[in-house]
């Protein structure tokens, strides 16, 4: 358990993550720009927390990257599932922290911060389980793509961009847990390249 402690860099890079993710929620929470808008006539209003959750996914996707192959092949406990574990502990610590500093502050960005970064990580779990090198990749260009092609007109989200629509979305919940979940899933069954 301590070499797989030590190789997944738990103290040095994960732990970090999240406690910068937590420190940038608590101080950026209603933080945002406008960018101009691909499909829109105007501008689209991004909040700096819709960035955030890349820190929790970079983390993630670095830690989960980081292996003692001949370790993990004779190891008697189940690597899988420590990291499955390690992943959902990672984001429940994220949701809460987000609920918690939402609850504060009445900021509904810091709020789907949480919700946000556990849809972002299934993302990551579903596209490094296709291929190990898109894991960090591919939450990037979620966020790129909701930033400049996810509003329909100022303020007003496609349906498509679960991740700009407010906590009361119930859609949003359902298509983002779901993510998540199959991004476990995906993660505990991938075949894993030596």
């Amino acid at each position: 358990m301590i070499w797989w402690v030590k190789a997944r860099r738990l103290g040095t890079v994960l732990l970090p993550g999240t406690v910068v993710f937590a420190l940038i929620l608590s101080v950026a929470h209603d933080r945002a720009i406008e960018l101009p808008g691909m499909l829109s006539g105007g501008g689209n209003r991004v909040f700096l927390l819709q960035l955030v959750p890349l820190v929790i996914t970079s983390t993630l996707a670095h830690s989960l990257a980081q292996r003692l192959v001949e370790a993990e092949e004779v190891a008697m406990r189940n690597v899988r599932r420590l990291d499955t574990l390690l992943v959902a502990a990672c984001v429940l610590a994220a949701v809460l922290a987000s609920l918690v500093v939402g609850g504060l502050s009445g900021s509904d960005e810091a709020t789907v911060a949480g919700r946000n970064t556990a849809f972002l990580t299934g993302v990551m779990l579903l596209a490094g389980a296709a291929h190990p090198q898109a894991a960090t990749v591919a939450p990037v260009g979620w966020v790129f793509a909701i930033v400049f092609l996810g509003y329909a007109d100022f303020d007003r989200p496609w349906p498509w961009a679960v991740t700009l629509h407010t906590p009361a979305s119930i859609p949003s919940l359902a298509i983002c847990s779901t993510v998540f979940v199959g991004g476990l899933v995906a993660q505990a069954r991938a075949r894993r390249a030596p």
